[in-house]
């Protein structure tokens, strides 16, 4: 009995030494939480100068055929590395943040149309090395996806779109209705509180992160406020459906049921649009699979895949 007592009293000062830490120095701890989930998923961190000032910070992992996955609006590449850890075994896993985010270079007068994003993801791709290459996306990233393989499509191999932007014809969505109706837009921050509300807008089962480490994460989309108000209004007034409209390109479209950001009507939609293209609702599950349930969302991804036929 003694023994167990002291084992739980062992345990408890842990865990209140953790929350200590975690309170006493956020960055400190929000910086190992993610270096540990990079680490998990066979992820280093990398960076390259482009021509044209451009600076791409971006991660890699993995051996095989070249996989690239591109992040949405206002996030990083660090949204795909939980769903990396089942990829990694299978592909090359390049995860770069966009120009303008995360830790890439943002120039304050480029041009952040999805055209230009892909162009500029084409010539990261060229100076990794990569001609060809399985394509996935998110959101902004997966318009930007879309665009890349409409003007370079002999170069995409296959494409995984995870609630994409830039099908505009869909009925509007909650986001869409809030900015009409009340001006206000849900997915940008001003504060730390803005953050926080950001956070439980887009993930209908979002995994749990203290705020101390949510406050950590706000500060760059706070800093990067300005540029990203012009940024959504570019991407916004550019739409992908005539780009796409019969790609042959093969593609999973994925949306989650509960998506409050973009109206999941839009997988219909785009279904038509492409010839060889399938769909996947995921039940539950709001604006980020990849983040909300990156288990399913990888396997789903795998079979996809394992099914594709690439000599047609």
């Amino acid at each position: 009995m003694r023994i167990i007592k002291a084992v739980l009293a062992i345990i408890i000062i842990c865990i209140l030494a953790g929350i200590g830490f975690l309170y006493l120095a956020p960055e400190k701890a929000t910086k190992m939480a993610i270096n540990l989930e990079r680490e998990r998923s066979g992820l280093t961190l990398k960076e390259i100068n482009l021509p044209g000032e451009l600076h791409y910070v971006y991660l890699e992992g993995g051996k095989g055929e070249p996989l690239v996955l591109l992040h949405g609006f206002g996030a990083d590449k660090d949204n795909f590395t939980r769903a990396a850890r089942f990829l990694t075994p299978h592909y090359r896993v390049i995860i770069p943040d966009h120009i303008g985010f995360g830790e890439s270079s943002h120039p304050q007068d480029a041009n952040y149309s999805a055209g230009v994003q892909a162009a500029r993801i084409r010539t990261l791709a060229k100076a990794l090395g990569i001609t060809k290459l399985h394509l996935g996306g998110s959101s902004m990233g997966g318009h930007v996806s879309m665009m890349y393989a409409a003007l370079y499509p002999d170069e995409v191999k296959s494409l995984w779109l995870l609630d994409p932007g830039g099908i505009w014809s869909a009925p509007p969505s909650e986001f869409q209705q809030m900015i009409t109706t009340t001006g206000e837009n849900p997915l940008m921050a001003r504060n730390e509180d803005e953050f926080a509300k950001i956070f439980a807008f887009v993930m209908a089962d979002p995994p749990f992160i203290p705020r101390p480490m949510l406050n950590v994460m706000a500060r760059e989309r706070i800093r990067n406020y300005e540029l990203e108000k012009r940024i959504l209004k570019e991407i916004a007034s550019d739409s992908a459906e005539k780009y796409v409209t019969g790609l042959k390109t093969p593609t999973l479209i994925v949306f989650g049921e509960k998506d409050r950001v973009i109206n999941p009507a839009s997988a219909e939609i785009l279904h038509k649009l492409m010839p060889r293209s399938e769909v996947t609702i995921m039940k539950g599950i709001g604006h980020l699979p990849m983040i909300e349930q990156p288990r399913k969302s990888a396997e789903d991804y795998l079979k996809f895949r394992a099914s594709l036929d690439l000599t047609k």
